[in-house]
């Protein structure tokens, strides 16, 4: 059964699909009053059918199994803070950057913020001059929290440099921003006593003490490797070496999680452990299960613990898994048997992934709202003057404002995470603010991309389908448009890492006709990003030209 993802709604879950119904209708009135009036109706509508229902209505739950999230969210940090947890992750070359997210149960997770909106203004992180930043932006975070204060540390192979983040109210900020020069490879937080470090590295795991509110290298202060060729535990040759360092203090032990690769073994979990923070370290192997590893531990309220990681899955990215650990004689003992569960043997309620990705319906403008949902996140820095909520309440608008010739180059591409097992975007598209050489539509964004989109040449338009498997963008298929309005589709396949892609279109938002080829999706490391589902406007020829997107809307 397919199952619509509803847009993100401050209204209970069972009433938010009526209320964006009642939005989208005052989006297509044209007295703009008239839409205020609606819109507030909506409101109405809304608290009204929450009062009425909300006693009558049960949260539908789920067995909690892995993959946590069945999207990319990679080097996952992880933090409990009472009965929260706070989680940040990679997101590279995308703006914002360093997601941060929130759950109550370890499996349902929230977008909840972002450490940056823009890492720096560059030709690589602006998509300028021929440059870019694919692979990228910003890697590996951690986040801790300690007397009151959040900090998340990323650091940047773009810029050369690492950064420290800090702020007392993790969903609002205002984030405080300490520059680091130089590159601490993989770093992991650590305070203790009043004093701040940074273990980082690969292979020799290193700790630099910084100032006491991580805002610098401390003068003086504390400089060594604490695990010299920490891959040693592992074997001798190796396709990745240590790296992907957490540092925590459990129980009176020091204990550095890592990940390496062992040459014709999957990756692989290292713990080290030792009773002074400096060592002497032993370590031993963790876990070597399906390539499930890179990530810290976090306990429970109840008093359970787990190993917070994830696994290389193919095209859709790197999925979080959660492990269970328990304690035998200081060593963590990680999964059952020695392998990671699918089931977790505990039931969570069933959010269906909207934390992380969501429709949208893009009538945020219809209330006076220029931002969009935090689920999206744009393919490097984005113009802000090409794109606007409110030039057409109710609806996204694209305006080109160069010359681009590709679309994995053209920028304002804006971007959700793709999911599994299956998972299907669909989009309504008016083109009537198209010009000649424009290219506009919905992308399946990687090195190895395909989309599909309209293209107008000559005064004409044309629905197009576009293929980059082989490294070259090869139109597959044209098709004539007479119309303004599109609706365009593509259905995503991840089962056992099938890893294909189909693309649709309609004339009217019901009859679907494939075009063009099934695409072969491929995990490229030159974006080291999973696919994304991706809203895009480019020009060829001259700029000026725009389209409107009336929503966004994904199933499962």
């Amino acid at each position: 059964m397919t199952r619509y993802l509803p847009p993100p709604c401050f209204y209970s879950r069972q009433n938010c699909v009526e209320v964006f119904i009642v939005y989208k209708l005052s989006a297509s009135v044209n007295s703009i009053a008239c839409k205020k009036v609606i819109s507030q109706l909506a409101i109405l509508l809304a608290c009204f059918l929450c009062a009425v229902t909300s006693s009558a209505l049960a949260v539908a739950l789920k067995e909690a199994s892995n993959p946590v999230i069945w999207a990319d969210v990679p080097d996952p940090s992880v933090i409990r803070v009472g009965n929260n947890y706070f989680m940040s992750s990679t997101t590279m070359h995308m703006s914002p950057g360093v997601p941060i997210m929130k759950s109550t149960d370890l499996i349902n997770w929230k977008i909840i913020n972002y450490a940056y909106n823009t890492l720096v203004n560059s030709n690589q992180l602006n998509l300028e001059n021929g440059q870019n930043a694919y692979g990228k932006g910003s890697w590996a975070s951690s986040i801790r929290y300690v007397n009151g204060i959040y900090y998340v540390s990323t650091f940047s192979y773009t810029t050369n440099k690492t950064y420290i983040y800090k702020t007392q109210n993790i969903e609002q900020g205002p984030w405080n921003l300490s520059v680091l020069d130089g590159v601490y490879h993989d770093c992991a937080l650590f305070f203790e006593n009043g004093r701040a470090f940074l273990a980082y590295g690969s292979d020799d795991i290193k700790l630099i003490e910084l100032t006491s509110d991580a805002s610098a290298i401390k003068s003086g202060g504390l400089n060594q490797t604490i695990i010299p060729k920490s891959s040693a535990i592992a074997g001798s040759s190796f396709v990745v070496k240590a790296e992907g360092t957490h540092l925590q203090k459990i129980n009176g032990y020091y204990y550095v999680s890592l990940i390496a690769w062992p040459s014709g073994k999957g990756r692989t979990q290292l713990i080290y452990r030792a009773s002074s923070l400096t060592g002497i370290y032993e370590g031993r192997i963790a876990l070597q299960d399906q390539g499930i590893a890179q990530g810290g531990f976090v306990d429970a309220p109840s008093g359970n613990w787990y190993a917070f990681l994830f696994k290389d899955s193919g095209a859709v990215g790197r999925t979080p898994y959660l492990v269970p650990v328990s304690w035998q004689n200081g060593w963590p003992v990680m999964g059952v048997n020695e392998q990671t569960p699918k089931n977790l043997n505990f039931t969570v309620e069933d959010s269906a992934l909207t934390g992380v990705v969501a429709s949208d319906e893009f009538n945020q403008g219809a209330q006076g709202i220029a931002s969009l949902p935090l689920q999206w996140q744009w393919n490097h820095n984005p113009d802000n003057s090409g794109w606007s909520l409110l030039s057409r309440p109710g609806y996204l608008r694209l305006t080109t404002k160069r010359i681009d010739t590709t679309f994995e180059y053209a920028r304002n591409t804006l971007t959700q995470r793709t999911f599994g097992p299956q998972g299907s975007a669909q989009i309504s598209m008016e083109t009537a603010g198209m010009k000649d050489g424009d290219y506009a539509g919905l992308g399946a964004l990687q090195a190895r991309y395909g989309f599909v989109g309209v293209a107008k040449s000559n005064g004409n338009k044309a629905i197009v389908m576009v293929d980059n498997t082989s490294g070259v963008p090869q139109e597959i298929i044209r098709i004539g448009l007479y119309q303004n309005r599109v609706y365009l589709k593509i259905e995503m396949d991840f089962r056992n890492q099938i890893d294909q892609a189909k693309f649709y279109y309609s004339i009217d938002g019901s009859s679907w006709t494939v075009i063009g080829n099934t695409l072969r999706m491929t995990y490229d490391l030159k974006h080291f990003m999973g696919y994304r589902f991706a809203l895009f406007n480019y020009a060829s020829q001259s700029s000026g030209g725009y389209v409107d997107f009336d929503y966004y809307r994904l199933a499962e």
